[in-house]
């Protein structure tokens, strides 16, 4: 049901819908005209039959005025002399219309609605049987229209009035929903596939053209649409295409601006710090040289984070335990206490340098912050999920999404050493979504805060080493 409700809920899902109603409700009512058309041929053509036995035994009459009466007693092929009071109701027009036309006496004919009792013969042995309907038809149509009679009124060429009755057979009622199952369910079933397919081809362009915008948000050196297919698609993917390249002419311009101004300003704070250590006051050269030391860490990690962002490495197979183990070996050889306690097996296809800066950042952060760092590395339900636990006070609620603003700092509510511009959480999130995963904080159950890093299963590809 869930899986319906998202099918539903997508572009193809609702095309479908509108194709397979639209279709379905124009090949019913086709269908419903065609049955109208044909029920009113078959009453025209049942007029023109009548009209006929009537004209042929009219002019049966005409022709042989010694055998009139005999012919008269005998009658015809549902035509008989009226016999009695018959009952004349309301005129049969459509009847009389057809018998306009034609010659001889019967164009000037009236005739009325009577009652089917008029019809029968005076014989007993003459009555018809009850009219029955074959058991075939009686499942497919179950209703029958029962015969009808009209009497006729006309005068011969010889001025000799006569009153006729009519008799129109017993015909089968087909209802106007009556379809054939196996028709309407192959019928259902043609035009389903073909909504199907329709809507898959409609919505397709469009699905390309999310998923492109997915991945440029995680890689902006992607490769650019095809312009293929109708006019309007190729438009989007022209338009798309210009946006990736203005995005990347963007980013990097500013690249190259951060990466100038830093080149520019080493040499004047080279100098400056030169100049600084000549200052007598040792207290107060301290504090110049720390701001000094503050400012270039403010323009390095500016730099880094521009580079971050317009990074253009290839994505390679990696062996995520190996790296992880690489990130902890280097941590614990610099004298940091970094622990890799547990490795998934998983492979993915990341970025290797990026995915180096970002654990270690966040190895860095815990140790920082936390006096040492535990790394945890897990594939569960498709997702690979990689947890990175230091044992320090942690964060409060409103503090876990905050700290990953630009040049924030929340050194109160965790330590009291300075470290950074408030950067490096920024730098690890955009390199995670620079390769397709995701990265969220969080306050451990026994204590101390956790970084954790996501892959869906839709951007991993774990696998299980022999």
């Amino acid at each position: 049901m869930a899986r319906l409700r998202q099918f539903l809920a997508s572009m193809t899902g609702r095309l479908f819908v509108i194709l397979l109603v639209g279709m379905l409700s124009a090949a019913i009512g086709a269908t419903l005209l065609a049955e109208a058309h044909r029920r009113q041929e078959f009453e025209q053509q049942n007029l023109m039959r009548m009209a006929d036995r009537l004209q042929g035994f009219v002019a049966l009459l005409e022709s042989n005025p010694e055998l009139r009466a005999r012919l008269l007693e005998t009658g015809g092929a549902s035509v008989r002399q009226a016999r009695g009071e018959v009952h004349a109701g309301k005129q049969d027009l459509a009847l009389m219309a057809v018998l306009d036309d034609r010659e001889g006496p019967v164009a000037d004919a009236r005739v009325y609605v009577t009652g089917f009792r008029a019809c029968l013969p005076p014989l007993p042995e003459l009555l018809p049987q009850r009219t029955r309907i074959p058991h075939h038809l009686r499942k497919r149509y179950p209703a029958v229209v029962p015969p009808r009679c009209r009497l006729v009124e006309l005068t011969l060429g010889d001025g000799t009035p006569l009153r006729l009755t009519l008799q129109y057979p017993a015909t089968a009622r087909i209802r106007i929903f009556a379809f054939d199952p196996l028709f309407l369910s192959l019928l259902s079933l043609a035009i389903a596939v073909l909504a199907y397919v329709v809507a898959r081809i409609a919505s397709s362009p469009l699905q390309r053209l999310a998923d492109a915008a997915t991945e440029l948000g995680q890689d902006l050196q992607r490769d650019p649409l095809p312009v293929t297919g109708p006019q309007e698609v190729r438009r989007a993917a022209e338009a798309f295409n210009a946006m990736q390249q203005r995005l990347q002419r963007h980013i990097g311009e500013r690249t190259q601006m951060l990466a100038a101004i830093t080149h520019d300003l080493q040499t004047p704070l080279t100098r400056l710090r030169l100049r600084l250590e000549n200052v007598a006051d040792e207290p107060l050269r301290e504090r110049l040289i720390a701001d000094l030391a503050a400012m270039q860490a403010l323009v390095r990690e500016g730099l880094e984070l521009a580079r971050s962002a317009g990074s253009v490495e290839q994505r390679v197979v990696l062996d995520l335990d190996s790296l992880l183990q690489s990130v902890a070996g280097d941590a614990a050889e610099a004298g940091h206490p970094v622990e890799f306690e547990q490795g998934c097996g998983a492979v993915l296809r990341v970025c290797p340098l990026a995915m180096y800066r970002l654990f270690s950042n966040l190895v860095d952060n815990a140790v920082k912050y936390g006096h040492s760092a535990s790394i945890r590395a897990q594939a569960r339900d498709g997702q690979v999920q990689v947890c990175i636990r230091d044992h320090g006070p942690g964060l409060a609620a409103d503090e876990l999404e905050a700290v990953f603003t630009p040049f924030l700092r929340l050194e109160t509510s965790r330590s009291r050493e300075t470290g950074g511009v408030g950067l490096g959480l920024t730098i690890a999130r955009t390199l995670a979504e620079k390769n397709g995963a995701t990265l969220v904080l969080r306050n451990h159950p026994d204590g101390g805060l956790e970084a954790v890093v996501t892959w869906p299963a839709s951007a991993a590809a774990p696998a299980r080493r022999g």
